[in-house]
């Protein structure tokens, strides 16, 4: 299997792979690190960027029906990255781009986004800072070498890794630190599009838009969960259209977990 991503990742990786510089750490990137988006994708188009894409399946689909946008994937997990690249290359496609790196650290660097170094930096989690030590705070730094890289139309986190275990909780990426990160990336107006088929992260992901300053819901009240701690609190958004069902979430589903959608808005100013 691993000499068929290599050969794979050998034949279409150049293509669809963002080449970056490696960080100090595994799956990270270096700070330093200049990344062109426009130059990548060789046009300006509207950009949609996906976190943790898996095997591609959605992303591909999504792609050849939107041939006017950019798809921008982050990826840390190697295979899903060939995987991802085998997909795209059997499709045809041309309008999307993926990185392997963590997101969490990579998403400042190729956005250029500000650092604070303050009492949100010290708690850990999803959305620490490029240097370890700092949290993105939703704006830009125009000092940065990746600042003039477009900001998305939307950000889409679908059926990120649960964590399920209660200790664990901290450790997802949907938390209220990562919303600076999540703004920063986005345009005023852009949409934040999450799903998940574990209950508890979908209040969760409906709790942190709901109370982030950068977001807000536009399904305040509706559709609401009689499993929820908050039973007529709702807050979900309607199934996104533009979501493939996949293998991946049918299993879900076979095992009694329903998928919850989330929104967030991104606000012009905080």
């Amino acid at each position: 299997m691993a000499k068929d991503y290599d050969e794979v990742l050998e034949k279409h990786g150049p293509t669809y792979i963002i080449d970056v510089p490696e960080g100090p750490t595994i799956a990270t990137i270096d700070p330093a690190a200049v990344i062109d988006l426009t130059a990548e994708f060789g046009r300006e188009a509207p950009l949609v960027v996906e976190i943790g894409p898996g095997n591609g399946e959605q992303l591909t689909h999504a792609a050849a029906a939107h041939p006017e946008w950019n798809f921008l994937a982050f990826e840390a997990w190697h295979p899903g990255v060939a995987k991802c690249v085998g997909n795209f290359a059997r499709a045809g496609l041309s309008n999307v781009r993926i990185i392997e790196a963590d997101v969490a650290q990579a998403l400042p660097i190729v956005f250029g986004l500000e650092i604070a170094h303050d009492e949100r930096a010290v708690q850990g989690g999803s959305g620490v800072g490029v240097d370890g030590t700092g949290a993105a705070t939703g704006y830009v730094d125009a000092s940065h070498q990746n600042s003039g890289n477009p900001r998305a139309r939307e950000l889409w986190t679908f059926f990120p890794d649960p964590w399920r275990k209660a200790r664990h909780h901290k450790r997802r990426l949907v938390s209220d630190l990562f919303t600076y990160t999540a703004a920063g990336v986005l345009e005023p107006g852009g949409i934040w599009r999450m799903a998940t088929d574990w209950e508890n992260y979908a209040w969760q992901m409906r709790d942190v838009i709901e109370e982030a300053e950068w977001f807000e819901n536009p399904h305040l009240g509706e559709r609401p969960d009689p499993e929820d701690r908050e039973p007529g609190r709702g807050g979900f958004a309607p199934r996104y259209e533009g979501r493939l069902l996949t293998h991946f979430e049918e299993r879900g589903q076979l095992a009694g977990r329903p998928a919850h959608d989330v929104v967030g808005i991104r606000r012009a100013e905080r």
